[in-house]
């Protein structure tokens, strides 16, 4: 800890006393909250002086000066707790305008419910953010909801990749086109929506569809996370591409997409976990040992279009984004290399993916050593 260190307790945090004696710390949320022990009462009275304007030292100082039985290593080990747990925020300033601090002073108390990182400053996740770069891979419904919700967000530079133009039937589900936009450019469209929101963000986007894993590398390369939203030329291939480049690059990546009302969302730092190709690989295996299926034929050609609405392309985004900050900031530490899914129809999570080792026969990291 700096000796200059004034720790605070994050205002989400802050503890209640009861009648008894008891003192809760963290709200009431579960694996967040926690009781005290406080038969003395030196446990309110050093959470009293957590407000940000005392230094460790004095804290411990003012504390064994009204409780004697206390010493100061005591103090400061009592200290050094509530700061492992993530109650505690660095009550010091930060570089940031005092526009932007307006602005984001939502999402600072979001952080700051949600941190459990020791020894963080109030501003330092909403920081992380601005320094970051993403890019979107994909400016349909899931993209659409995800770049919108990183912008808003304060994310310092996003760049849009996707080749398409606004059709009519893109409307009941990606935000940021409108009826002006048929027939524009859905890179041009979306970027425009965008830099109505925040000025401040970095906007850059280009009109090119990926073919093979080689595009991915050269856009992994140059960002701290790689969002991939896009459904061709094939969602099971474009996201085998991107684990190939990310893992080349060492690039954290993310992908998020819906099926109807299943919706999902996958996260993935490059290391010496399982893969998604891993997955894919496994997958594959397990269908080769079921018993053969005959899928059903109608007699008359269907056409099979996307299932799809507003609500499904929106929540498959704002996880897709939610996961994107995990990975940047920390905040909450999303276990990675797995994905998550929730059913719209049951409104319950399921998870889709977590392998526990690599599949020998992975065609990406299946003989390599994670380098």
């Amino acid at each position: 800890m700096s000796a200059m260190w004034r720790p605070r307790i994050k205002f989400e945090h802050r503890p209640v006393r009861y009648a008894d004696g008891r003192v809760r710390i963290g709200g009431s949320a579960p694996g967040i909250a926690r009781g005290l022990r406080d038969p003395d009462g030196s446990v309110w009275a050093l959470l009293a002086l957590l407000d940000g304007s005392r230094t460790v030292g004095q804290i411990a100082d003012d504390l064994v000066r009204r409780f004697p039985d206390r010493t100061l290593r005591e103090v400061r080990e009592a200290v050094g707790d509530l700061d492992a747990a993530g109650y505690l925020e660095d009550a010091a300033e930060t570089a940031l305008s005092a526009f932007e601090r307006e602005r984001y002073s939502r999402s600072r108390a979001y952080f700051r419910a949600s941190d459990r990182t020791p020894g963080r400053s109030r501003w330092d996740a909403q920081l992380q953010l601005k320094q970051a770069r993403v890019v979107v891979v994909g400016v349909g419904g899931t993209g659409c909801a995800a770049a919108l919700a990183l912008t808003m967000s304060g994310v310092g530079q996003l760049h849009c990749v996707d080749a398409d133009v606004v059709e009519v039937s893109n409307l009941n589900r990606q935000f940021l086109f409108t009826e002006q936009d048929l027939g524009r450019a859905k890179v041009d469209a979306a970027l425009d929506r965008l830099r109505l929101h925040n000025s401040h963000v970095e906007l850059t986007g280009s009109k090119e569809r990926i073919e093979g894993p080689e595009q991915l590398r050269a856009l992994a390369v140059a960002c701290d996370v790689l969002l991939v939203t896009a459904d061709q030329p094939s969602t099971g291939e474009i996201r085998s591409w991107a684990n190939q480049a990310c893992r080349a690059t060492g690039t954290a990546w993310v992908h998020s997409g819906y099926d109807g009302p299943r919706v999902s969302v996958g996260l993935f730092r490059p290391g010496s976990t399982p893969c998604y190709d891993c997955a894919r690989a496994a997958e594959a295996h397990r269908r080769s040992v079921l018993s053969p299926r005959t899928a059903w034929a109608p007699g008359e050609p269907m056409e099979r279009v996307q299932a799809a609405n507003a609500v499904s392309a929106g929540t498959a985004g704002f996880y897709a984004a939610h996961a994107v900050m995990s990975l940047i900031t920390g905040v909450p530490d999303l276990a990675a290399d797995r994905e998550y899914g929730m059913s719209l129809t049951t409104m319950r999570d399921y998870d889709t993916l977590q392998l526990e080792q690599r599949w020998p026969d992975c065609p990406v990291c299946g003989h390599d050593d994670g380098g």
